[in-house]
């Protein structure tokens, strides 16, 4: 019988209950680390330079419900940011400011798209609240987080989504992608130069602004 007992605590030992990978094998931390980390973020299909995945979502457009695609743009670039949440704290504070900066994406041929997994119900709701300024851009609802999950920025243990910014290309296709910390805010100045450089197609060295040269191969 001690031997047996003997025998159960020391597989015990060597066994990650987690994970069942071998405590004492070569590599093994690294092994559930990822095992792990797998666990909270969701496999993109979101690749630079292949199309963007399509989506039809419903969605918020001057207080009305409307059904939105994103091949509804193709022909224009596309600003797409998720969000983690409505009636929140920075997330009011990037939706009003690329609210004010529209006029500025609209000169580069740009619709904005914001998105989180809130309902349309909760979206009018924060905007009925006074939360938000009178919006120019549709906030989309990927209620069944697919969108989020298929642009790999669903945090599925949160729930929620992260906050990730796409650029798409009038062709549809997926130009650039920004996925950052919850608690950070973007820069708008950074996406409209960003954008612009896209625009371009040429290279464009660092810290690049519109106005600047380009680089001749």
């Amino acid at each position: 019988m001690k031997n047996i007992t003997f025998l159960l605590l020391l597989t015990a030992s060597i066994i990650c209950p987690a994970t069942g990978i071998a405590a004492t094998s070569p590599g093994s931390a690294e092994i559930r680390n990822n095992v792990i980390a797998s666990s909270t973020a969701s496999v993109s299909g979101a690749e630079i330079g292949t199309p963007a995945p399509d989506f039809t979502l419903d969605a918020v457009v001057n207080q009305e419900f409307k059904k939105i695609s994103l091949s509804d743009y193709r022909g224009k670039w596309v600003v797409l940011f998720f969000y983690p949440g409505d009636f929140t704290f920075v997330c009011p504070t990037e939706i009003n400011g690329f609210n004010k900066s529209l006029p500025d994406f609209t000169r580069l041929n740009t619709e904005v798209l914001a998105v989180s997994v809130d309902s349309k119900f909760s979206h009018l709701a924060w905007i009925r609240s006074g939360a938000l300024d009178k919006l120019g851009f549709p906030l989309l609802s990927d209620f069944s987080k697919q969108t989020a999950k298929a642009y790999g920025v669903l945090d599925t243990v949160q729930g929620s989504a992260r906050r990730g910014l796409f650029i798409i290309d009038p062709k549809g296709v997926l130009q650039h992608m920004l996925i950052h910390n919850d608690k950070v805010g973007r820069s708008i100045e950074e996406t409209l130069r960003v954008l612009t450089a896209l625009q371009t197609e040429e290279l464009c060295p660092l810290n690049w602004k519109a106005g600047d040269k380009t680089l001749k191969p």
